[in-house]
């Protein structure tokens, strides 16, 4: 079965009492049991819901294994796994170019617990090698990474982590299963900010964690019905309608982000580029090797002012200045200021997160009118500086 089809099919046969093509929502926080102890398989909504089992089965069936947890978040997705695998002086590997929220709670919640986090260049495998040892737990691999989309090799890592005994989790969030198989290269777990390109239509907050082994996925599981931070039944369903469509919005991610990155890399006002599809992005080898395309994010530097940074973002058109991504509507970020603003100024310095990046959420528009409208505000850009020039000065 083609992806496509597993999109629309897998999980998600007509409703058998009525045979409704689309199935219900099952808003119900608990079911009627036969006997005690005796229910038809759902006993409490925390525990299990219809339609997020439905929901699980399909993202299952996308990333090709057999478990699926479906969370309230993709951050909690991601306590998920961490509490299930990290103990007070466990290690865990992570890019230096990272997601904020996942900063964030590695620094300020894991790290007062007595977790040992090792930040550096994950698309550097010596580097990997080098950091890797016998207290290393996880390797957590974000490709393409966030902000800037810098490509990891999942397989030679994964090499790596496991002849060291290490588990291997790949955020798979920007390049989607549709662009990205993680598990055919070696991952132990795959989360996802499904809010994103997932469910596709910026309306709904999820995450999912996956794992190909049963007893991998066990404790997350647990911790899935210990914690309780599940998603609704609503949210599952609405994101059950968003992934149908998820290969031919991803289709058209792409081919904006594509058209965006060769117009960008041509203009004046731009220092840097970041977009595996470029010839000259320093991951673009691996990314055609381990992806079957680029993902829909392109990332640049600005060359200019903070402030000419600001009115850049917040004067386009059909960008609209939000954090997240992934939706069908064009979405335009200051990561210093928003999604990444978790981290130090000191520490983004430090790990290369400049206060000029920019980072595009393509979406399903014209690629032409999201051209013209970074194009129009270059040009806007000019003006206010041409302009500002010709102030005179007064004396006295």
């Amino acid at each position: 079965m083609k992806f496509s089809t597993k999109a629309i099919h897998s999980g998600q046969p007509s409703e058998p009492e009525t045979g409704a093509l689309v199935a219900p929502i099952f808003q119900t926080s608990t079911y009627e049991q036969d006997a005690p102890g005796h229910d038809k398989g759902f006993s409490y909504s925390r525990t299990n819901n219809p339609t997020r089992q439905r929901l699980e089965a399909v993202l299952a069936e996308l990333e090709g294994v057999g478990h699926c947890g479906a969370f309230a978040s993709g951050l909690a997705a991601e306590n998920a796994v961490l509490q299930a695998y990290l103990r007070p002086g466990d290690e865990i590997i992570i890019p230096r170019d990272v997601y904020g929220g996942t900063y964030r709670i590695l620094n300020q919640v894991f790290l007062p617990f007595g977790i040992v986090i090792r930040q550096i260049d994950t698309d550097d495998l010596r580097a990997v090698e080098g950091a890797l040892d016998a207290r290393t737990r996880l390797v957590w691999i974000e490709s393409p990474t966030n902000p800037r989309l810098l490509i990891n090799d999942i397989a030679a890592i994964a090499k790596l982590a496991h002849a060291r005994g290490a588990l291997v989790v790949v955020d798979n969030t920007f390049a989607t299963p549709f662009f990205q198989q993680p598990f055919a290269l070696g991952a132990d777990i795959v989360v996802h900010s499904v809010t994103k390109y997932l469910a596709g239509h910026s309306d709904t907050i999820q995450g999912a964690a996956l794992a190909k082994d049963a007893a991998i996925f066990e404790p997350i599981k647990f911790l899935q019905n210990a914690t309780g931070a599940v998603p609704s039944p609503f949210d599952c369903w609405l994101t059950l309608r968003g992934v149908k469509t998820l290969e031919l919005r991803m289709q058209r991610h792409e081919q904006n982000a594509t058209a965006i990155a060769n117009a960008l890399e041509k203009h004046p006002r731009v220092r840097r580029v970041y977009f595996p599809g470029l010839a000259n992005h320093p991951g673009h080898e691996i990314a055609r090797r381990q992806m079957s395309g680029f993902g829909g994010m392109v990332s640049f530097e600005l060359d200019g002012t903070a402030e000419e940074v600001a009115t850049f973002v917040s004067s386009r058109s059909y960008f609209a200045l939000a954090e997240s991504l992934g939706g069908v509507k064009a979405l335009i970020c200051h990561p210093a200021t928003m999604t990444h603003a978790s981290i130090p100024a000191a520490a983004r310095a430090e790990l290369g997160l400049s206060d000029t990046l920019i980072r595009l959420s393509p979406g399903c528009e014209n690629a032409e009118d999201l051209v013209e409208d970074l194009l129009a505000g270059f040009a806007e850009l000019k003006s206010t500086s041409s302009a500002a020039k010709r102030v005179p000065v007064s004396s006295r």
